[in-house]
This record gives structure tokens, C-alpha cells and sequence, in this order.
């Protein structure tokens, strides 16, 4: 890594991402994402065994919403560290906290205590993708950014191929405790790798930013806590609505200051990628952990089997992540924004049917692909276009906004979907009631999917109006 350019600077021949030059730090952040793929995938394969093995249905979906949660506070924590310093020291606490979250989760003895295993491994989840995003701006040149984002998107592959139904022969011929602790060994074999090659690099930005934090870390916490209080609500009783409006005025006030101005309202540029981020996350992470449980539930799949319903998305992710790698310049970011859509709403009405009027379970599964081939196209594009509106003084931040959107919207939507549900447990209505829900979120993502802009950047950093735009994320009280 000796060989590395300064940051900002590009060698004047770009070799692919798998060139000496960056092989080691590639290996490292692909085995990473490929984890935390497998993990995501596993454990929403092997969770409805957990919940019943654990006594704690009523926590099934804070299981997932409260990982999501606490994900903002690591994203913003980590976010504004990376922006004062390099990404290094950042990457290893967060990955520290994850680790310590699965093992928990792996030895806990009740579903509380395997909730706040969770809780701690999202600490260590958001931090660990933002300290990734930056590493990529600051040891990557520019056009090799498109190229790294479709690798951690390809990542997907082989997790999507055995990670579901391999977490299912583990949890039936096992123990399901088995799929959090061997996540939890290898990802610190994963780091080893990325630390080796960047340890005692100079990654630093030239001019760091000195934006407060703690007022940031405040309002992150806030966000969490509105997020787990939508996800607990249904625990209120009578006052369950009071709850849900509270929690979710709390997570929008507090919000606004952690993301790009206009953000809410869609505005042209960076904010309206940001917005687009939280409804696309929404639609698929909310609609998603349901397929398993859907085919389990009402078609009687075992674990193994139920995990195959997954594995069509994540291999039509990946190639169509792929696709968006080598021709999404020619594709155009509108074009792009339009038909994964269109492909993720076409799933989820799709998933809604199979369940409203009990269709054969291959509709689902191969459907499904759609919202997979959808995600691939749109999911690498905003992270590229995020980079391009950024500086070297607010890529933490902006990255930060960009996985706090995908948090937020995804443990808000969970949070409203699960409590739909069991509102309707009595009914056939709960599984169609959370798919529209998702077809919903995904017809509205068009409009701030066609406000997205191009970006601007040269291979030093933003320029004139991009610059602009991407400085207005540093004055988030103004928003």
C-alpha cells in the first residue's frame, strides 16, 4: 500500500480494484460486507425459530427494527470522527461493537436479552458502513468508486446462494446460537486483513472539519430511541397511537439536523438521493423479513427451505448490481431510478397477492428476484452519486446521512409493518397488509428519484455547484 496515491490524487493509468495496489484493503471491505450480508440474511432465515425458542413473538419485529435503530447512533459517532481524522481507529470500534452484539445474541437465554445483543451489534453496524464508505473515498481514486460499490453489492452473492438455507441446517441440525457466533469470528479475521494494509497510512483530509458532534450524537440518540418506541408501541395498549405519533414526530424534528437540507422535502441534488435511500430501504428490509415467515407460517417450510425465498433477490442484486457498474453512466440516473421502482413495487404486489389469495409459494420466490434486480440497480448508484456531491471535509457526514436514511426509513417501516400486523393477527390481512405497505414506499421513492441530479465531481473532489450543494450538509441547523 506503500505505492498508494495521496488522497485526492489519481494515478494517471486507473487499474481495476483488484490490482496489487488495492487487493488487500478490497479483500478485506468485500469479506466484510459479505459477512454482514451473510448475518442479515441468516439471521432473518432463523428468527422465527429464535422468537419461538426464546418465548418473544411481541419483540420478533424489534429484533430487526432495534438493530436499525441504534445503527444511527454509530453512523453519526463515527461519521464525524472519520471527518476530524482517518477512517482506521473508527473501523476498528465499530467493529469491535459488533462482534461483542453477536456474541451476546449468540449466548443469550431470553429474547430481551438476545434484543439488546441486537441493539449493540446496530451500535457497531452503522459505524462500521460509514467507516467503510470513507475508506473507499480516501484509498480509491474517483472512477474506480462505481467499481467498489458493485463488488460490495456482488458481495451478496455467495451469502444469497447458502447463507439462508446454510443458517437453516445450522439452526435445525446445530444450534441457531452457532449463526451469530461464527459470524462474529470471521468478521474479525476480515478486519485483520483491511487493518494489515492500512495501519500507519496517513488518510487523513487536509483541512478536517470541526463541526460540533455532541449536539449530533444528541439528536442520533433521539432518532433510536423514536425508532425503538415506534417498535414497542403496540406494548402501550390504549395509548398505542400516542405512542406511534410521538415516536415518529420525534424521529422527524430530530432527524433533519443528520441529513443534507431539504432532504425531507425532496430536494433537487443530494438531498432527494439521501430521501430516496430511506424509501427504498423501507420498502424491501420492511417487506422482507416477512417472505421467510410467510413461507414458514402458511406454506409449513422449514427453516432450510424458507431460505431459498431470499436467494433469488440477493443473486438478481448482484447482477444487477453488476449491470449498474459497467453502464450506469449510459443508463442514465433517472432511467435507473424509474425501473428499480418499478421492480421493487411489481415484488411487493406481487408478495401481496401470494399471500391475500394463497398462490402457489414460487410466486413469491421468484418474484422476489424483482425486488432484488431493483435494489441492485438503485442501491450502488445512490452511494456512487452521494460520493460525487461530497467533499473530503463532509464525506463522513454525508455518508453518515446516506446510512442513517437507510436505517431510519427501513427500522421505521419495520416498526409500522410489524405493529400492522399484529393489529390484523386475528385476520388473513397481516402478510397482504405489509406487502402494499412496501408497494406503497416504493411507488412514492419515483419522486425524489427523478430530483437526484448527476452530481459533479473531478477526480480532486466536488467543483463549483456540486461543491455548493455538498457544503450545505455542514450547516444542518439551518435546514
Amino acid at each position: 500500500m506503500s505505492a498508494s496515491p495521496p488522497v485526492g490524487a489519481a494515478p494517471e493509468v486507473v487499474e481495476g480494484i483488484w490490482h496489487p495496489r488495492w487487493v488487500w484493503v478490497t479483500a478485506g471491505a468485500v469479506a466484510m460486507i459479505f459477512l454482514a450480508a451473510t448475518q442479515s440474511l441468516a439471521v432473518t432465515t432463523v428468527m422465527p425459530l429464535v422468537s419461538d425458542d426464546l418465548g418473544g413473538a411481541e419483540l420478533y419485529a424489534v429484533a430487526f427494527s432495534g438493530t436499525l435503530a441504534t445503527s444511527v447512533i454509530g453512523m453519526v459517532a463515527v461519521g464525524a470522527w472519520c471527518d476530524r481524522r482517518d477512517p482506521v481507529l473508527p473501523l476498528a470500534t465499530s467493529v469491535a461493537l459488533f462482534v461483542a452484539g453477536l456474541l451476546i445474541a449468540g449466548f443469550a437465554t431470553s429474547m430481551p436479552m438476545l434484543v439488546v445483543g441486537r441493539l449493540l451489534q446496530g451500535l457497531g453496524t452503522g459505524g462500521q458502513t460509514v467507516a467503510l464508505y470513507v475508506v473507499v473515498a480516501r484509498v480509491y481514486p474517483v472512477a474506480l468508486h462505481g467499481r467498489v460499490f458493485a463488488a460490495f453489492s456482488a458481495a451478496w452473492v455467495i451469502p444469497s446462494i447458502v447463507g439462508p438455507s446454510l443458517a437453516g441446517l445450522v439452526a435445525e441440525h446445530a444450534h441457531w446460537r452457532w449463526v451469530f457466533w461464527g459470524v462474529a469470528a470471521l468478521t474479525l479475521v476480515a478486519f485483520a486483513v483491511v487493518f494489515a494494509r492500512l495501519h500507519g497510512i496517513d488518510l487523513r483530509t487536509a483541512t478536517p472539519s470541526r463541526e460540533p458532534v455532541a449536539r449530533r450524537l444528541a439528536l442520533a440518540t433521539v432518532v433510536a430511541a423514536g425508532a425503538l418506541a415506534l417498535s414497542l408501541a403496540g406494548e402501550a395498549g390504549p395509548w398505542m397511537l400516542l405512542v406511534v405519533v410521538a415516536a415518529l414526530v420525534a424521529i422527524v424534528l430530530s432527524i433533519r439536523p443528520l441529513v443534507p437540507r431539504g432532504t425531507l422535502v425532496a430536494r433537487r441534488g443530494l438531498p432527494s438521493v439521501i430521501l430516496m435511500r430511506a424509501l427504498i430501504a423501507g420498502a424491501l428490509f420492511g417487506a422482507e423479513i416477512y417472505v421467510p415467515y410467510l413461507l414458514i407460517v402458511d406454506y409449513g417450510f422449514s427453516a432450510t427451505a424458507a431460505g431459498f425465498g431470499l436467494t433469488a433477490a440477493a443473486l438478481s442484486w448482484a447482477a444487477a448490481a453488476d449491470v449498474q457498474g459497467r453502464f450506469g453512466d449510459r443508463i442514465g440516473d433517472a432511467r435507473i431510478a424509474l425501473l428499480g421502482c418499478a421492480l421493487l413495487a411489481a415484488a411487493t404486489l406481487l408478495a401481496a397477492a401470494t399471500a391475500a389469495w394463497h398462490l402457489a409459494p414460487w410466486v413469491i420466490i421468484a418474484g422476489w428476484a424483482l425486488a432484488g434486480a431493483g435494489m441492485g440497480l438503485m442501491y450502488p448508484r445512490l452511494s456512487v452519486l452521494t460520493l460525487s456531491y461530497s467533499t473530503p471535509q463532509n464525506q463522513g457526514f454525508n455518508s453518515a446521512a446516506l446510512s442513517i436514511s437507510d436505517s431510519v426509513g427501513a427500522s421505521a417501516s419495520i416498526a409500522v409493518m410489524g405493529l400492522t400486523f399484529v393489529a390484523l393477527a386475528a385476520t388473513d390481512a397481516g402478510f397482504p397488509a405489509v406487502f402494499l405497505i412496501a408497494a406503497a414506499l416504493a411507488v412514492l421513492a419515483v419522486v425524489p428519484g427523478l430530483r437526484m441530479g448527476r452530481g459533479a465531481v473531478t477526480e480532486a473532489g466536488a467543483t463549483g455547484a456540486a461543491a455548493a450543494e455538498a457544503h450545505t450538509s455542514e450547516r444542518p441547523s439551518r435546514q
